[in-house]
């Protein structure tokens, strides 16, 4: 175990250059986190040209501020993005562009107010001790924490979104989400090569028993729910599926499409449930690697849990440090893209129409211009003052603008609850021979999970 001082986290060495077209697909399929190059983490803008048209990578803050914000509607979802994300999530909220997107949002944005998401808490906490109650069944063993976080990720779920259960049996549903990041994730070479989506991909044929098994357990969500509310409309639970299905924008009165509600049910589920637990898993893999650390959160835990539930998240500063900065490390969110609609500049260089721009989070993150001692674990730039100094378009964990992502109070409180009610109990051990080597596919994962031998404090 080492000292926050001189931990730097595993992460690809960038390239001195540019990869040819083969190597690149290559890289892309296998992981592309390791295509990045040494320039893309030193310079506000790079240039270059994929496989398929021109694209501009953008860590100038000024400029991300001007693509995501201020001059956002020259900027659409790029073709390669609805591609990855059009497998089961089309007509969502992740996917949907315009006046489709503005009604949901509207819709949407009062089911993950703070007051509702505070609300939560302790739904929260009595899934976290679940999860304590079988670790302290396995103590001295060898277990996979990332799964772990992945089966508590869905029990939140279904205690504060979807309290008729998820419509399927839990580990189904966690089975078939690991199988749906790991193909969508898999970037193909015919999209690449601009081949018609008529064309059959191969790895979508073999998506389609998973999206068969959401399918059928959206289905059964909702048809679950319509029954109690015909049944008791005023007794029904007031969970987010209720309020979902009862959801109008509040301009126009209309509600969801049958489409929409089932996209994002499913948007939902693997937002809610594989980004936070990816984000939980990091945390505790840096807190194996640092005594500093996980005796400051530990500490906190210990302080701060038996206290009033009310404002309990807020309250646990040092933790949320720590799961802010393996956001940094190891982002929920890798890459936003973009393609320019009209000319444009950005940090100094002209945009033509039609070029992809890449906003990357990973490259953001460690970027030398923005950060001191980049690659180190250090959740000190996360307390007080400097916290304060990062400038709000140089970390975008959750993305930023009107697209931001809708459910971040409702993922960091999770995982602020979840670390510190862990680190309280336990203490976590990296398995021996285990190398925790983040992996892209949609979310960022450590390859082979993160084994530790988990141990009663």
């Amino acid at each position: 175990m080492l000292d926050s001082t001189e931990f730097n986290p595993p992460a690809p060495i960038p390239r001195a250059q540019s990869l040819g077209p083969l190597a690149l697909l290559r890289v892309l399929a296998n992981n592309p986190l390791e295509a990045w190059t040494a320039a893309h983490f030193e310079q506000p803008i790079v240039i270059g040209g994929l496989l398929l048209g021109r694209v501009a990578v953008v860590s100038d803050p000024a400029a991300i501020r001007h693509v995501l914000l201020d001059n956002c509607d020259n900027y659409r979802k790029d073709w390669l993005q609805r591609r990855v994300l059009s497998a089961g999530l089309t007509g969502g909220l992740l996917t949907a562009e315009n006046g489709q997107w503005r009604t949901q949002r509207r819709a949407l944005a009062p089911l993950f107010s703070r007051k509702r998401v505070m609300s939560f808490a302790p739904a929260m906490i009595d899934a976290v001790h679940s999860l304590v109650e079988r670790l302290s069944l396995r103590q001295g063993q060898v277990i996979d924490i990332a799964v772990e976080a992945a089966r508590l990720t869905l029990d939140v779920l279904e205690r504060t979104i979807f309290s008729d259960g998820l419509g399927r049996d839990r580990e189904d549903v966690r089975n078939a989400m690991a199988s749906y990041f790991d193909r969508i994730g898999r970037i193909n070479p015919f999209d690449m090569l601009g081949v018609p989506d008529a064309v059959p991909r191969p790895g979508r044929w073999k998506l389609a028993p998973t999206l068969r098994v959401f399918e059928s357990a959206i289905d059964a969500i909702i048809a679950a729910r319509r029954q109690r509310l015909t049944r008791d409309p005023d007794g029904a639970t007031r969970d987010i599926l209720t309020l979902l299905l009862e959801a109008v924008d509040p301009e126009t009165g209309q509600g969801l499409s049958e489409a929409e509600i089932r996209a994002s049910i499913l948007t939902f589920i693997a937002a809610g449930h594989e980004t936070t637990a990816n984000c939980i898993t990091w945390s505790l893999f840096l807190l194996t690697q640092s005594h500093e650390w996980r005796e400051r959160v530990q500490a906190e835990a210990d302080r701060e849990l038996d206290g009033a539930v009310d404002g309990i998240a807020d309250r646990l500063t040092e933790t949320r440090a720590v799961i802010e900065e393996a956001n940094r490390l190891y982002p929920p969110i890798t890459a936003i893209s973009r393609v320019t609609v009209g000319s444009d500049e950005l940090a100094g260089r002209p945009i033509a129409p039609g070029t992809m721009v890449v906003i990357a989070p990973y490259v953001l993150h460690r970027h030398r211009a923005l950060w001191v001692k980049p690659n180190r674990f250090d959740p000190n730039r996360f307390l007080g003052d400097a916290r304060e100094a990062i400038d709000r378009f140089a970390y975008l964990p959750f993305g930023v603008g009107p697209r931001t992502c809708i459910g971040v109070t409702f993922a960091m409180q999770e995982a602020s609850l979840v670390v510190a009610s862990l680190m309280r109990h336990f203490t976590f051990e990296l398995a021996p021979g285990h190398f925790a080597w983040p992996v892209l596919k949609v979310t960022l994962r450590p390859r082979g999970g993160l084994p530790v031998i988990v141990r009663r404090r």
